[in-house]
């Protein structure tokens, strides 16, 4: 991550807390890989566009305080991770609750979101990693730790998705709330694509503290 980005984001993180009410709900949202290396209007050849400006405001409809940034250059995923932690890092010390954090990634965005997991080690986060999860995962990506209160979601029809259930057992971090919701939309991986109210609604609720999905 630009340092001037970083700064930038730092700066809105603590703007949100300078304004936080004590319900205030806080959410990082991490897009997915083809936002990163294309323009926000380009069309994917086959899931066409990236509906990200529509994602964050169903997030924000759903009455969470979103904290976001269009990624561009192929980031590293653990380097960009660090700059999030530094970020929840700072709204933590000035007052907001972990709990009331909630950081959500699609696709790479997952994996990022998967890193900060990592890194973070707090078991009060909240974390919805989505459309980001291969078995191959536990081979090729032997450092990620899940730690937090975790929903994953995936799409049956997609590749790129399945169970995390595997990971979960073997993370050293005691995991309080883990869920996992499989859906059927027959998008493949287009699913995350769009809001689409079947992971948009389970994550605001995850987002609020409602476990029991």
């Amino acid at each position: 991550m630009k340092t001037s980005t970083l700064i930038g984001i730092l700066f809105c993180s603590i703007l949100f807390v300078c304004e936080n009410k004590n319900d205030d709900r806080f959410v990082f949202f991490l897009h997915n890989r083809f936002l990163e290396e294309h323009a926000l209007n380009e069309l994917h050849p086959e899931f066409g566009r990236t509906e990200y400006s529509e994602i964050i405001a169903e997030l924000k409809k759903g009455g969470l305080k979103v904290i976001s940034e269009k990624r561009s250059g192929n980031v590293n995923a653990r380097e960009y991770a660090i700059g999030i932690v530094t970020q929840i890092d700072s709204l933590i010390k000035n007052g907001v609750e972990p709990r009331k954090i909630t950081v959500v990634g699609t696709s790479k965005g997952g994996y990022i979101a998967q890193y900060v997991s990592t890194l973070a080690n707090n078991q009060d986060l909240n974390f919805v990693f989505i459309a980001s999860f291969r078995n191959s995962d536990i081979q090729n990506i032997p450092e990620i730790n899940f730690c937090g209160n975790i929903l994953t979601i995936y799409e049956k029809s997609d590749p790129f998705g399945v169970s995390a259930l595997e990971r979960k057992k073997i993370s050293n971090c005691e995991i309080k709330h883990f869920k996992e919701i499989e859906l059927n939309s027959g998008m493949g991986h287009g699913f995350l694509f769009k809001p689409l109210k079947e992971w948009i609604e389970p994550t605001i609720k995850w987002a609020k503290g409602n476990y029991n999905l």
